[in-house]
């Protein structure tokens, strides 16, 4: 009787759950992490959704800080999925989708 409950609840945690990737095809073309938020919206276009999500101190090699922003891109739905890119500094760092 347990055994059946939780496999059920592990089929529905992989359901809605997000994934993680290091590449997302929009159209024809293929983005991948590191690049740009011009080089994304050029080869996908317009998200449905872009949210400022906050800003980040970073510090470079030679101790110098400075703030950059934070931003979440949406596209979709996609054969029921909806893709997330998030920005960092205007460089893509991480792509995850979910159902």
């Amino acid at each position: 009787m347990l055994r059946p409950l939780l496999c059920l609840t592990l089929a529905f945690g992989l359901v809605s759950t997000s994934f993680a990737s290091s590449t997302y095809r929009c159209n024809s073309k293929l983005v991948s992490l590191g690049q740009s938020l011009y080089e994304v919206r050029a080869k996908c276009g317009e998200p449905i959704s872009e949210q400022i999500l906050g800003y980040k101190q970073l510090t470079n090699e030679y101790g110098h800080t400075h703030e950059v922003q934070i931003n979440e891109w949406i596209y979709g739905p996609k054969g029921g999925m909806y893709y997330y890119l998030r920005f960092v500094g205007g460089d893509l760092v991480k792509i995850s989708s979910q159902r």
